[in-house]
């Protein structure tokens, strides 16, 4: 069976492709793009031609653009271009080279399909897209694979290139380089190279130019063999995330932005290590922070890893997973007349009732304090180490940081916690008790109410 018999077959278990729809090629000008773009003309589908000038290699890149401007009238398609300052994205945005070009590229692509794109006349792409197309073949996934395999991953590494992934859509990774290089032969299909190919400072080229060549020496079939391991390997994938998805739903809770496991559980677990590595990773944690986590659980309380995002606590019997605390330096001034003031953790909410026959709510969410003893303007902020208060029934002082470890309170639940301050004496710490010293009296004749909701 021939390439395009193949293609026509292949596209068959992908029924969200259409004839009538019109798909997005993304189109470099080289071999592999140059055969997707013929096959999806002779089957018949529709399509517009999409073109990245990245501006990195002078005329050349010039040369490329011309040659897929060229292949509208070849193919009588719409031909749509984009050129990008790459290196000043990078610069700007501190990736490489190489990371730049992507990220521009699909977002490009994603306002093509979004239809949010003018092209170079200023209309609106004719028809609306549907999916966006690239290139990317065997080979490629071969090489994705081996270097996912090399500097370390999970078994989603392992699956390589996705043939979907929302709205990408890759259809030929089922064919071979050789096999797309002998179709434009055959089909004498002009194309052009681009000469960073040919480079080996690139890890993918590399692994294309030499790595692999050299493992074709020892193991004439490694390629077949691989692309068999890749199916086989995605196939054990699902069964291994049915897995951890039971294992997830048994251990987390979520509580706020906040999540919570508790140690006993999750010691128990088996394997413990893949476990613990799958529910980390999407908080900004690697796999070889796995031992740092793992040793979290026999540490005492207070003991955390962090990631560039996240940490993980020991609090007594839990693991506790919090975003990391932006450090707030607002002091915040409250009058006398203001009614409702936001804040970091929340909303506070001031009234002023009459202390006749009032009853002292029985909640830490709500102060009642002897308007009397307040002076304006008070002052709302963190607390910080060598705060202390006169705890409500305490006739001594006591320092926030002992009064925290009475209460029990975990790591991220102290970072979290305000106080309300007049005249450098703290009034309220809020959420938890207020100071004895401006607590109501049978003698309080107006009482200021403070409800703070989260």
């Amino acid at each position: 069976m021939n390439l395009q018999k193949k293609f026509i077959q292949h596209l068959k278990q992908f029924s969200f492709i259409q004839r009538a729809q019109k798909q997005l090629l993304a189109v470099s000008g080289g071999v592999d793009s140059i055969v997707l773009c013929d096959l999806m003309f002779a089957a018949e589908y529709d399509f517009v031609i999409a073109h990245c000038n990245f501006q990195l290699r002078g005329a050349e890149s010039e040369r490329d653009e011309q040659f897929v401007r060229s292949l509208g009238e070849r193919y009588n398609k719409e031909v749509l271009v984009r050129r990008f300052d790459t290196e000043k994205y990078a610069a700007e945005n501190k990736v490489s080279i190489q990371v730049a070009a992507r990220e521009l590229r699909y977002q490009w692509f994603k306002e093509v399909v979004n239809e949010q794109l003018l092209s170079n006349s200023d209309q609106l792409t004719t028809h609306k897209i549907h999916y966006i197309l690239t290139a990317h073949h065997a080979n490629d996934n071969i090489e994705t694979v081996l270097m996912n395999f090399f500097k370390g991953t999970g078994i989603a590494g392992l699956h390589g290139i996705l043939p979907v992934h929302g709205k990408l859509f890759r259809p030929l990774l089922f064919v071979k380089k050789d096999e797309l290089s002998a179709y434009a032969n055959e089909n004498n299909l002009a194309f052009v190279e681009d000469s960073s190919n040919l480079s080996d400072k690139y890890t993918r080229n590399f692994f294309r130019h030499n790595f692999i060549p050299f493992l074709k020496n020892l193991y004439p079939n490694v390629e077949d063999n691989l692309l068999n391991n890749i199916q086989r390997l995605t196939e054990t994938e699902e069964l291994y995330m049915q897995s951890i998805n039971q294992h997830k739903k048994k251990l987390l809770e979520y509580r706020g932005n906040e999540v919570h496991i508790p140690v006993l559980k999750l010691q128990k677990t088996s394997p413990l290590s893949s476990v613990i590595f799958e529910i980390i990773k999407d908080f900004g944690f690697n796999a070889a922070m796995v031992p740092e986590v793992v040793g979290l659980l026999a540490s005492e309380t207070g003991k955390y890893v962090a990631s560039s995002s996240h940490r993980i606590i020991k609090n007594r019997n839990w693991l506790i997973i919090s975003p990391v605390q932006v450090t707030e330096a607002t002091n915040i001034l409250i009058e006398e007349k203001d009614k409702k003031v936001t804040f970091g953790a929340g909303e506070l909410s001031f009234e002023q009732t009459d202390g006749a026959g009032f009853k002292i709510p029985a909640v830490n969410t709500i102060a009642a304090l002897d308007f009397a003893a307040i002076t304006f303007p008070l002052l709302l902020r963190k607390w910080k180490q060598g705060d202390y208060f006169y705890p409500l029934g305490m006739k001594k002082k006591k320092k926030l940081s002992k009064f925290f470890i009475d209460q029990k309170l975990s790591k991220t639940d102290k970072e979290n916690t305000w106080i309300l301050e007049m005249n450098t004496k703290i009034i309220w710490v809020i959420g938890n008790r207020i100071d004895d010293r401006f607590k109501v009296q049978p003698t309080t004749k107006q009482v200021l109410k403070i409800s703070f909701q989260k």
